[in-house]
């Protein structure tokens, strides 16, 4: 699928202060980008959410080099992977089978749109464990997401005429700054059709139809504020997969390492540190 998407020089040169690889995968036609962080622990691979690519997620896998390789995805669609002819969670858990093909013994964590990726993806192949972050359970019959479509397009359309990361802040105030400035030269990388077509899912596709197969070890993690899992939504998870761990992250939205880097980093950690043991 051709369309037209910006990747920026300087958020190019973004890529020369991230101590990763990148390197690229094959899923049928579409071609997915990477980042590699090496070392000899156990695989980790990382789904981000609907307007986040690989690189964005870069202050929270250099945080655990020490414990996991960290192999971070733009998800088709996203910074340097190519477009697909769909956007559903079928054509997104193939992807994410892809990176997976070959590891040994592999870890799976998704945030947001990843978080319900890694969710199908981990019912459809072993793994050592999944970490599930604040995932979308809106749905048919359970209300819309709590972030309107029409938002996220205005978001994009900023950073396709040009945006900063002053203006970012206005949006997210409480991301660090490097985070907000990322932002704002990588968002316009992201596909209007992957956006709208994934939106779309987090409405039409139910989270609650894959949460109860992904079997254990497996940990939610969720924002204690976040109004994408909100009391309610943590306790049918809770009681749909009796065997998952749920654990809240204190003074967190639904963006929960960028609004609480400590604490959201801590309580990965300590749910990691159970999986590679």
């Amino acid at each position: 699928m051709t369309e037209t998407r910006t990747v920026r020089q300087d958020a190019l040169a973004d890529l020369a202060d991230v101590p990763a690889t990148s390197r690229w995968v094959r899923s049928g036609d579409v071609r997915l980008h990477v980042l590699d962080y090496g070392g000899p622990h156990v695989p980790l691979v990382i789904l981000p959410g609907i307007t986040s690519p690989a690189i964005t997620m870069d202050f929270v896998a250099r945080e655990l080099t020490d414990l996991v390789r960290p192999i971070v995805v733009d998800v088709r669609g996203r910074g340097l992977s190519d477009c697909g002819p769909a956007y559903d969670l079928g054509a997104y858990a193939d992807d994410a089978l892809a990176v997976l093909d070959g590891l040994d013994d592999p870890l799976l964590m998704g945030h947001s749109m990843g978080a319900r990726i890694a969710a199908v993806t981990a019912t459809r192949r072993p793994l050592r464990g999944t970490i599930i972050v604040d995932p979308p359970m809106s749905g048919p019959g359970r209300g819309p997401y709590p972030t309107t479509l029409v938002a996220f397009l205005d978001q994009l359309a900023q950073a396709r005429r040009g945006t900063t990361a002053d203006e970012v802040a206005r949006s997210w105030p409480r991301w660090p700054r490097r985070e907000q400035e990322l932002r704002a030269r990588w968002l316009s990388s992201c596909s209007e059709t992957a956006i709208v077509a994934t939106h779309e899912g987090f409405e039409t596709e139910d989270f609650f139809t894959a949460w109860p197969d992904v079997p254990a070890p497996t940990t939610l993690l969720y924002g204690a504020d976040s109004p994408v899992v909100t009391a309610d939504g943590a306790e049918e998870a809770a009681k749909a997969n009796p065997g998952a761990r749920l654990v809240k992250i204190p003074d967190a939205g639904h963006m929960v390492f960028w609004d609480n880097p400590p604490a959201a980093l801590k309580l990965l950690r300590e749910a990691l540190q159970d999986l590679v043991i």
